[in-house]
């Protein structure tokens, strides 16, 4: 083992364990550790930025502005909840929605889908007297199942394509992952709506707990004459730094102030309205001039008014506010919107809302301006779990509407038919987009992830390293000493489950990256065809049920649901345990 290839192996480690500790954003660990080899002459330059100019990333970005331009339309979520409403039984609305839904989750990247029916189907669950808890992981689960039936199903079925591109490989057909991808769809569902249905928890949801709760949550204090910071700022006031309280609205007569800023100014009258530690009360009305109303409470939602409204979102994985406290992130004035409440792990956490540091996952209940949807809902630092209202001008124009989605299929249909490549028919797509306004070029911008293309396009970079310097191919002859005994189905099936456990513990895209060099030095190896193992480590890579960080879905529904850690261990478990068998005995028999 020479000295380059032991550098090349504790930057990963170190890279992984950097990960997993969450010590900074994926994105800029992977980068980091990408800039290290360039400048200790692992890669060169050219080597370095091959990920950014590879078409399978490049075709990632694409993917991102059509699925954002069919989510603007609002088609699929008018859609799915009038066919939702139909149903007559539980099992049966589950069996109408995660059916087409896995469906369209085949051709559509899955995050968007997920964040926009999240909300959707949370309020078909309150309206129908159903526990959230009980779909919202199943959706997540079900959009991850459809995504491995075709190319563009997911991020990493695409990577894992540009990857063998760059390797001298043909890549993957449009439909070449369904010979695998369609059996664990039809088995993982059918595992859904029976022992994954009877698996599931009942949870009130986070705003629920909330609204029945809202004594606990919210406090109304109002100011007196003798106040001794009257017509001063809340800051000067000391408002902003209350004892486990946290300001977020001015009833002012008719006139509702929100969210709070540090210029704000105190008047005679006004209606303070905090939330946070209710039992830190006492100490604020120690102060003179302030009055705990009593006898009468606000409810949740009237808080709510013309230029305000209650907002749910999940702090993302690429989120800048990790590690930082609300008020450390300066939350009101950067988003326009002041915090309510956080939840995490199913319970809501016990300390000042202003000082609680940010975790991927965690819900955030706000008290948000009226364009907050519309500015943030491709935000990259959270996941906006309340529906966009389509546009006047697409209500306006059905046409328009409809047009991006018959435009995605007729370009589904040009790839199927060999006419176009996968990048080209997206390009194709995104720019008839564009010429039609259906989207904007603004539009455009905000719906691409650019942090998400940074950690693939780096990811590549060291995924090359592994290959160049031999460290892919010693730790495939070590996969090969193990399991050469016992046959070429074990060596698949390590090979699975290092993946997959990569893919639960960091990001999809990065184990699938880290693994496929190692896959192709296998193959090679042992003379039987790389393609094999491409499937096998694009199907681990993407099979992440049994922790919420380890997919995008899994950790949009974490805090929505009001889940705890363990239930997605306990349902996804045997999921992935069915997806795994199926998946390693179908690449065995179907390349070997």
């Amino acid at each position: 083992m020479s000295f380059e290839m032991i550098f090349v192996l504790i930057m990963i480690v170190a890279m992984l364990l950097g990960l997993l500790m969450e010590v900074g954003r994926p994105e800029i660990i992977i980068f980091s550790v990408l800039i290290i080899f360039l400048i200790t002459g692992v890669l060169n330059t050219k080597e370095a930025l091959s990920g950014f100019s590879n078409e399978g990333m490049l075709t990632v970005a694409l993917l991102f502005i059509v699925a954002g331009a069919i989510q603007k339309s609002g088609v699929i979520e008018k859609v799915i909840k009038n066919w939702l409403d139909k149903s007559k039984s539980t099992v049966g609305s589950m069996v109408r929605l995660f059916v087409p839904t896995s469906i369209i989750s085949a051709f559509l990247n899955n995050t968007p889908i997920v964040v926009a029916l999240t909300p959707l189907v949370k309020t078909w669950c309150e309206e129908h007297n159903i526990a959230p808890s009980k779909f919202l992981i199943p959706l997540s689960y079900a959009t991850i199942l459809g995504g491995t039936v075709t190319l563009m199903g997911s991020a990493t079925n695409l990577v894992v394509h540009g990857m063998l591109l760059d390797n001298g490989y043909e890549g993957f057909s449009l439909f070449q992952l369904s010979v695998v991808g369609i059996p664990i769809l039809i088995i993982g569902l059918i595992y859904i709506f029976t022992i994954g249905h009877q698996l599931l928890p009942e949870y009130k949801d986070f705003k629920q707990q909330v609204k029945a709760d809202s004594k606990e949550y919210i406090a109304e204090l109002i100011v007196e004459e003798s106040f001794p910071h009257m017509n001063q700022s809340v800051q000067q006031a000391g408002l902003t730094d209350l004892k486990g309280l946290y300001l977020v609205e001015i009833i002012r007569r008719e006139e509702r102030i929100s969210p709070i800023r540090a210029t704000t100014v105190i008047q005679a009258g006004d209606r303070l309205i905090f939330t946070g530690l209710m039992s830190t009360l006492e100490d604020v009305q120690m102060m003179k001039g302030l009055t705990l109303r009593t006898g009468t409470h606000l409810d949740l939602d009237e808080l709510k008014n013309g230029n305000t409204q209650i907002v749910e979102a999940v702090v993302s994985h690429q989120s800048a506010l990790l590690s930082k406290s609300v008020k450390q992130t300066q939350f009101r004035s950067s988003y326009d919107a002041g915090v309510i409440a956080i939840h995490r792990n199913n319970e809501r956490i016990q300390s000042k809302v202003s000082d609680i540091l940010l975790k991927p996952g965690d819900t955030l209940l706000l008290l948000a301006g009226k364009h907050f949807v519309e500015k943030f809902q491709q935000s990259s630092d959270f996941y906006v779990l309340t529906s966009l209202d389509t546009p006047e001008k697409l209500k306006r124009s059905p046409v328009k509407a409809w047009f991006s989605i018959i435009l995605t299929l007729t370009m589904i249909m040009l790839v199927s038919l060999g006419v176009l490549s996968m990048f080209k028919a997206m390009a194709l797509a995104v720019t008839l987009l564009i010429v039609t306004k259906t989207v904007t070029p603004g539009e455009a911008k905000r719906y691409i992830h650019f942090d998400v293309l940074l950690l693939i396009a780096s990811s590549f970079g060291v995924g090359l390293a592994m290959m160049n310097t031999g460290l892919a191919q010693w730790i495939a002859d070590g996969l090969l000493v193990i399991g050469n005994p016992m046959g070429l189905f074990m060596i698949l099936l390590l090979i699975y489950l290092l993946t997959n456990i990569f893919t639960e513990l960091i990001t999809n895209s990065a184990a699938a990256i880290l693994m496929l060099p190692i896959g192709l030095k296998t193959a090679a190896s042992l003379n039987l065809d790389p393609m094999g193992f491409a499937v096998l480590i694009t199907i681990a890579a993407s099979a992440s049920f049994v922790t919420p960080i380890g997919y995008q879905t899994n950790l949009i529904v974490y805090g929505p649901g009001g889940y705890k850690f363990t239930d997605y261990i306990k349902i996804g478990t045997p999921l992935s345990l069915i997806v795994m068998a199926i998946t390693v005995t179908i690449v065995y028999y179907w390349w070997f």
